[in-house]
């Protein structure tokens, strides 16, 4: 399935796709009524046991020796993941790399006392063998700035001071990495029905799970074609 070409660097992490572009190829999938679409995907999805939303396939490359598929997979990631905090496991003898990369901004919701946006940060594993790759994707929380000065009806004291005990306000310049609040996905819509962040909960799983499918479609072509389409031994 072809999908974006590789973005590079957005804040502190390369990734695969900008939030705006993930927006659109979710949107392509499952729609634009988040509510709708997030109920239906909870139907075939289940938490594993640290309550974490894990995404697990095998991407099949036959002919393909696990030292090629290694060289391969270890350019694809180098390449895009370039912050070096990233790549957190890297071992050509075991067959295995590990990185993740925050993904800001996945949602931006104002509700009616709070803006909030949320960014993920997923951990993804690729363990290789000959002629296959397993891809397993997990994300336990939702990362959030909440902005008690944004919403539909905010509360300001005369001091221009908002209430509540985040410290974001409208504007507020500080670093954009540093999150108010984490949200564990376990415990919000879709899994939890009554949730009063229901429908930026709704939006972050689809965003959630389309950057799943992204990620495991771009592992698929660089085993595939290599991340320039002409990584072979003719040359």
């Amino acid at each position: 399935m072809a999908i974006a070409a590789i973005m590079g660097a957005t804040g502190m992490n390369a990734q695969v796709m900008k939030a705006g572009d993930l927006e659109k190829y979710a949107k392509e999938r499952y729609g634009d009524k988040w509510l709708d679409a997030a109920r239906n995907l909870a139907e075939n999805l289940t938490l594993d046991k640290n309550e974490s939303l894990t995404y697990q396939e095998v991407v099949q490359a036959e002919g393909k020796t696990k030292e090629q598929l290694y060289v391969a997979l270890n350019y694809w990631v180098t390449a895009t993941f370039k912050d070096k905090q990233a790549i957190t496991l890297n071992d050509k003898e075991a067959g295995c790399i590990i990185f993740s990369s925050t993904i800001p901004g996945i949602v931006d919701h104002t509700g009616t006392l709070n803006k909030y946006s949320v960014s993920i940060t997923p951990i993804i594993r690729l363990d290789i063998k000959d002629g296959k790759v397993r891809v397993t994707y997990t994300v336990q929380n939702y990362d959030i700035l909440k902005d008690i000065s944004g919403g539909w009806i905010s509360l300001v004291d005369t001091d221009d001071r908002a209430f509540g005990d985040s410290k974001r306000k409208k504007d507020d310049k500080t670093n954009a990495y540093l999150y108010d609040e984490t949200w564990e996905i376990a415990k919000h819509y879709p899994f939890v029905e009554k949730d009063s962040q229901k429908r930026t909960c709704a939006k972050a799983l689809v965003m959630t799970h389309a950057y799943s499918n992204a990620i495991i479609d771009k592992v698929e072509e660089a085993i595939k074609n290599g991340i320039v389409g002409t990584d072979d031994d003719d040359w």
